[in-house]
């Protein structure tokens, strides 16, 4: 009769001890394994502090992606439309980083250097900040040469802005690697995504996803608005492909272009800037700027308009093919028929201008703006009669 075998729930005493003491061991090694590759990845890893036009205040995360050209990769939804970005890369002591925010408030003179937002790719949400040199204990993190596969274990290393730490490990999985496309709160997005296992804080966005060998997989993005513990990320060949192309410059805000063209302006109640344009001495033709960019892959356009006309009647054949004609003539621009939601109809003429052009260039599209629309504006308005009011009352009296 053989010897009766062990249930598997319920090990003898001899095996339970070696299985424990082999599942300690593992543990041990995985532990330490998790240490060394934080260890590694915190010392790429940035804390970055953008301020808009409007002086308010942005952080996210970035990580050291090539010490040579001494560039930090980021999300674009981080630096915004900011030119210029404050940097921090962890002070570590003994091999540890010191990871309380007030430590680099407190020291920001010695601890905290300028960067250059020399990029910006929206439909990928990333982008590039040049440094002017490199900390002496900073360096790039190694990029993966493929996407990670769903199951495998990742870790990000972020800086929570709900948090008064930063440099915080959050290890998670991967659930799958497909092509997202996708509207968030800083845009619209198609690109190579990474879905996670693993939650991302306001703060985390571009902050360093790496696998077991601590090279960089993906870039954080954002979160499910319906599982928090689901994150997206923006995967390695995303990255690759952008390091590799021509780098384009980030938009520059409306309200500086504005400022720097020495143009006085006014804030409308829909937010966008709205400019009173002297056309002659007694002649004003009010113009808008929008207050965001659009942008379609890399192309970004900011949108000068001036309203012409409001009617309750829809245009005539006559004048839409006047508008038409008139637009295939301009230098930039073209007219536009809007319909409101109340039924009234709006002539406008709307030009569209590169987002990155220098405050020269806003400056002139206004005033082209302004002239036209000022023309047209003329030529519609109604003309006065010139019957007098003797002949007025005998039509009136005739009908």
């Amino acid at each position: 009769m053989s010897a009766p075998v062990p249930h598997a729930s319920n090990p003898s005493p001899i095996l339970g001890r070696a299985i424990l003491l082999l599942i300690g061991c593992t543990i041990a090694v995985t532990a330490r394994a998790d240490a060394d590759t934080y260890a590694r990845v915190v010392r790429s890893t940035a804390w970055i502090v953008t301020s808009n036009a409007d002086n308010e205040t942005a952080t996210g995360t970035g990580v050291l992606v090539d010490a040579e050209k001494r560039i930090v990769l980021t999300n674009a939804h981080v630096v915004g439309d900011s030119r210029t970005a404050v940097v921090f890369f962890a002070d570590i002591k003994d091999g540890i980083p010191n990871v309380k925010r007030k430590h680099y408030l407190d020291n920001v003179l010695t601890l905290a250097q300028p960067g250059k937002v020399v990029a910006v790719d929206r439909r990928r949400d990333l982008a590039l900040i040049q440094l002017p040199k490199v900390p002496e204990d900073v360096t790039a993190i190694e990029l993966a040469d493929s996407s990670s596969k769903p199951g495998s274990t990742i870790e990000l290393v972020g800086n929570p802005g709900n948090s008064d730490v930063m440099w915080v490990s959050t290890t998670g999985s991967v659930r799958a690697v497909y092509d997202k496309k996708f509207k968030s709160n800083h845009g619209e997005h198609d690109f190579r995504a990474v879905e996670t296992q693993s939650p991302i804080q306001p703060g985390d966005s571009g902050g360093p996803i790496v696998n077991a060998d601590g090279k960089l997989v993906a870039l954080a993005q954002s979160f499910s608005p319906a599982n928090t513990l689901i994150s997206f990320c923006v995967d390695v060949s995303e990255i690759r492909a952008m390091l590799a192309s021509s780098w384009k410059t980030a938009p520059i805000a409306s309200k500086k272009l504005l400022e720097d063209a020495g143009i006085e302006h006014s804030v409308n109640a829909t937010g966008h800037y709205q400019i009173e344009h002297k056309i002659a001495a007694e002649t004003t033709q009010t113009v808008y700027v929008a207050k965001d960019t659009e942008y379609f892959q890399r192309a970004d356009v900011r949108k000068v308009w001036s309203l012409v006309q409001v009617s309750k009647e829809e245009p005539t054949a006559t004048l839409m093919n006047r508008l038409l004609r008139q637009s295939s003539v301009t230098k930039i621009g073209a007219w536009a028929i809007e319909k409101k939601s109340d039924g009234e109809f709006l002539v406008l003429y709307v030009a569209k201008l590169d987002a990155t052009a220098p405050d020269e260039a806003i400056k002139g599209t206004i005033e082209y703006v302004a002239r036209i629309a000022a023309a047209m504006s003329k030529e519609l308005k109604p003309k006065a009669s010139s019957k007098t009011s003797a002949e007025t009352l005998a039509s009136w009296l005739a009908q």
